[in-house]
């Protein structure tokens, strides 16, 4: 295949290959066992039925540390701006990724450092986080659709496509990809149907279902399928060409 067919940086297609590695890795697992909770979920989505929601408001708690210029009548505003830009967009595995915070409910008493003069104020804030399940539908944008060569020879070669939901990023594997949808390479790889009425290629929207999670430290990743009902191409963007 050429090397056009990637149109990203190197970094970016040996990341794809180490997800691609992980994603083989977590589809033996989901071949094996009937369900996948790698991490403890939020305690307000702790029971199954209450699994229907990805979006929670939850209180959390974090030690901001401030230097001494900041301090004065705009003290309170430095660290909830700096809140704000510390904690906005990261994910923690075991709450999710944090899409705002909402509010600041208290600043507690701050603790000189010694020897550095920073001081280290316990913040406690209200936040929305965004924390994907086993089994929920999620709509999402290709973002790369390709055959990954494996890092190592004895490795399979992975077939399928990335998407991303929000700041999820899924992986469907060709298994998971409807039997009459074939894999197409050239300088725009793709999915498409034997009559060329469906395809999937980079910046297609689709509807999928996650079958799988990997939950890191600081990431969330995603085993999805859309082979299954209602599943597949929502908009295909070289429809309108």
């Amino acid at each position: 295949m050429g090397k056009a067919a990637f149109r990203v940086g190197t970094s970016r297609v040996y990341y794809s290959r180490v997800a691609a590695r992980e994603a083989i890795a977590l589809q033996s697992r989901i071949g094996e066992e009937s369900r996948l909770d790698l991490a403890s979920p939020p305690a307000a989505a702790a029971e199954e039925s209450k699994r229907s929601k990805m979006f929670f408001h939850i209180v959390l708690e974090r030690n901001m540390q401030l230097h001494p210029r900041h301090f004065g009548p705009h003290l309170r505003d430095k660290l909830v701006s700096k809140l704000i830009k510390d904690v906005e967009g990261t994910c923690s595995g075991r709450h999710g990724f944090v899409v705002a915070i909402t509010g600041v409910e208290d600043i507690g008493k701050g603790l000189i450092r010694e020897g550095t003069g920073y001081v280290t104020f316990p913040v406690k804030y209200q936040c929305v986080v965004f924390r994907p399940f086993k089994g929920e539908i999620l709509e999402a944008v290709v973002t790369m659709v390709n055959k990954v060569e494996p890092l190592a020879s004895s490795s399979p070669v992975v077939m399928g496509f990335f998407a991303e939901a929000g700041p999820v990023q899924i992986f469907v594997s060709n298994h998971l990809i409807p039997d009459d949808m074939e894999f197409q390479s050239g300088d725009v790889p793709n999915y498409t149907t034997s009559d060329g009425s469906v395809k999937i290629q980079k910046e297609s929207e689709v509807r999928l279902k996650i079958i799988g999670t990997r939950v890191d430290a600081t990431e969330i990743f995603c085993i999805g399928t859309i082979k299954d009902d209602f599943l597949g191409v929502i908009s295909d963007p070289g429809a309108a060409v």
